[in-house]
């Protein structure tokens, strides 16, 4: 019971995006250990205005 509601929770912080800066210190560890990674603050803005930056609608 107790891992199939570990899988349930993991599932749903993937989908919402909640471990978005876990998987990019897996992500930095294996492909760019020559540069420190960003702060969680750090990461998070840059998520946020690569999302929210210049124009977002179609017409």
């Amino acid at each position: 019971m107790f891992k199939k509601l570990t899988q349930f929770w993991s599932a749903i912080r993937q989908l919402s995006g909640d471990d978005a800066y876990e998987r990019y210190l897996q992500h930095h560890a294996e492909h760019h250990v020559e540069t420190p990674p960003l702060t969680r603050e750090a990461f998070f803005k840059q998520w946020q205005d690569g999302k929210w930056k210049g124009v977002k609608r179609c017409c």
